[in-house]
């Protein structure tokens, strides 16, 4: 029998995901049935059941994709030099998540990976092993966005009165509710983001008191 490359394997677990992923932001995880995902994939039971046990396990894989993609996304903005302001940090992660067609190659456009994402978030509150994986994931970002803030109080720009694990938490909850607005109501983008913090940056804050 002739030898199965790595290539394929990954090429097929690759295209079950991505058939779930597609089933998951239509009908939601626990709206979604095993022979939902076959035909999506267009594979047997036999070639799905060789990567995953079932749904459950297919629900922890994209979960997992779904909260080390956002990871990624926070962490690798984070490393830009120079640092950018905020308006532009927050747009640049809105950007790698959704308006640079990363989730292009699974059918899924922006307000529908946004809403898979909620959906995980949802998800980790009956599922421990969800749970860990998005309190590591996280763990993570909120300490590379905490290095970052270090970065502006060193430069200068950033009141000395404000811990920088509070303000990079902050800029992970405008990040987050940017996502929750997208899967909800799908009228937001980018620009939206840093228009709105370019504007609040903007604030005079002695006349409003």
């Amino acid at each position: 029998m002739a030898r199965v490359s790595q290539a394929h394997l990954d090429a097929r677990r690759r295209q079950i995901l991505d058939g779930a992923a597609r089933c998951f932001a239509r009908d939601g995880f626990h709206g979604t049935s095993m022979q939902d995902v076959l035909k999506e994939a267009g594979l047997s039971a036999g070639a799905v059941y060789r990567y995953f046990s079932g749904k459950e396990d297919l629900i922890a894989a994209i979960a997992t994709e779904a909260v080390n993609g956002v990871r990624r996304a926070f962490e690798g903005a984070a490393r830009d030099t120079p640092v950018p302001a905020p308006d532009v940090l927050i747009g640049r992660v809105s950007r790698s998540l959704f308006a640079d067609g990363l989730e292009s190659g699974r059918g899924l456009e922006p307000r529908a990976y946004a809403g898979l994402i909620i959906q995980v978030w949802s998800e980790t509150l009956r599922s421990e092993r969800l749970a860990a994986t998005l309190a590591e994931a996280f763990g993570g970002l909120r300490g590379a966005w905490t290095e970052l803030v270090g970065l502006y109080r060193e430069a200068g720009v950033l009141r000395a009165d404000v811990p920088d694990e509070h303000v990079a938490r902050a800029l992970i909850a405008t990040a987050q509710g940017f996502i929750a607005q997208l899967a909800m109501f799908g009228d937001t983008g980018p620009e939206v983001l840093e228009n709105g913090l370019r504007g609040l940056m903007s604030m005079d804050v002695a006349k409003a008191g």
